[in-house]
Parts: C-alpha cells; sequence; structure tokens
C-alpha cells in the first residue's frame, strides 16, 4: 500500500527540486544540439570540450576538468573519441612530467570552425525562446556552479 505523505513529498520534488529541472533541461538541451551537431559527426558535449581545448597555449587535463566541472579521468575517457578521429592530441605536460595538456589539432580547429556557426545558428533559436529570462537564467546557474 501506497504512503500517501511519502507520495505527496515526491510530487512536491517533482515541482519544486532544481536538481531534477536543471538535469531534465540540460538532457534536453543536449539532445537538441547533438541534432544540430549531428551532419558535423559531433555531439553538444565533444563542441564543449572541444571549446575547452580551443586555448592560445594547450590546457591541463584539470584545466578542462574545472571549466566543464568534470573529473579528469571523464575528460581523459572523452578525449579518447577526439583522438581516435584526429581531432586532438594528448601530450606530457612539459613543466610537470605528471600531468597531461591536450589540444586540438589543424583538422580539430577546422571543424570547431565549422561547428560554431551551428551553435550560433542554434543558441539563437534558444535565447529567443526564453526571451529576457535567459541572462538571468545564465546568472542564476552562475550562481549555483
Amino acid at each position: 500500500m501506497s504512503n500517501p505523505a511519502a507520495y505527496a513529498t515526491t510530487l512536491h520534488i517533482k515541482d519544486h527540486c532544481l536538481c531534477l529541472h536543471a538535469q531534465r533541461a540540460a538532457r534536453t538541451l543536449a539532445r537538441r544540439f547533438d541534432e544540430a551537431f549531428r551532419p558535423l559527426g559531433i555531439t553538444s558535449g565533444q563542441f564543449s570540450l572541444m571549446n575547452g581545448l580551443n586555448r592560445p597555449e594547450p590546457p591541463t587535463i584539470g584545466a578542462v576538468a574545472a571549466l566543464l566541472a568534470m573529473d579528469r579521468s571523464t575528460v581523459t575517457a572523452n578525449l579518447k573519441p577526439l583522438e581516435r578521429a584526429g581531432l586532438a592530441t594528448v601530450s606530457v605536460d612539459a613543466k610537470d612530467r605528471r600531468g597531461r595538456r591536450a589540444a586540438l589539432t589543424d583538422a580539430g580547429r577546422a571543424l570547431l570552425a565549422a561547428a560554431t556557426p551551428v551553435w550560433v545558428s542554434e543558441h539563437a533559436v534558444v535565447e529567443a525562446a526564453l526571451g529576457r529570462d535567459a541572462d538571468e537564467l545564465r546568472a542564476g546557474l552562475r550562481a549555483v556552479g
């Protein structure tokens, strides 16, 4: 037999839980951008990772992990398909032989350049749907992250 109090709590959480709503929105946005990037052969996560690598000097894996709010082992695992595709390289950090640095290859930079207008276009649609709430949403998300 179901406990009415427990179900009432479940309904409250469904309607009010910030984590649940953020996760749902993140998955929805990821699917939307995955679809937009599909013709280029990358996912939204790979686009974000490639942007994290797009710096004047190759970043450390730790710096990329901090940017993407991931642990280093997840970043390393997510770099593997980009390496296999010739889009990124990982090398020993010359300043600290224990660390690794990742960089886009020429092919990776070219793909990122091709993907960026896709992101701009799709992002504009999302921004338009949010209207003036977009800046407020960004500020709120930054406040918790």
